[in-house]
């Protein structure tokens, strides 16, 4: 199985990426001043929303084969940025606080175990530390990882 996606330069550094589903709108990235514009997201800012929307995605799934449903669900996402021994940008971490909105049963059952089917975050995770905590509707933590 594989995707295809094709980014084409609009100006300086923003790019517009066109996805190979029908229906879906093209996206359009840019880096922040003072480089580009921000008049979209960046790499890294793309990243990090992919970490949280595969862990999101996965505990719904998994909530969903016990027929449970959250209603709401948040993720909030920080992107930590470091530089490297050569002084280079990297991502030196992403952490995913993920909260529902309403109590449900088996959330520590899936708590427990959502973050093993998650495709991005178990490949990101190889070489980008990814912590994830989820809150119940109350704000207690249910679920504490760390990679």
């Amino acid at each position: 199985m594989e995707f295809t996606l094709t980014l084409t330069r609009q100006q300086d550094y923003q790019f517009n990426v066109q996805f190979d589903l029908a229906g879906v709108p093209d996206l359009q990235l840019d880096e922040p001043a003072p480089l580009g514009a921000g008049a979209g997201p960046n790499a890294s800012r793309l990243l990090a929303a992919a970490v949280a929307n595969c862990l999101s995605a996965s505990l719904l799934f998994c909530l969903g084969k016990f027929k449970q449903d959250p209603q709401g669900l948040t993720a909030h996402v920080t992107g930590k940025m470091v530089r490297n021994e050569k002084g280079r940008l990297r991502v030196g971490g992403i952490a995913v606080d993920i909260r529902l909105e309403q109590t449900v049963e088996r959330l520590a059952h899936c708590a427990g175990q959502f973050e093993e089917f998650c495709v991005v975050t178990d490949s990101v995770r190889n070489g980008i530390p990814v912590s994830v905590r989820v809150l119940d509707a109350a704000g207690q933590l249910i679920h504490q990882s760390e990679s």
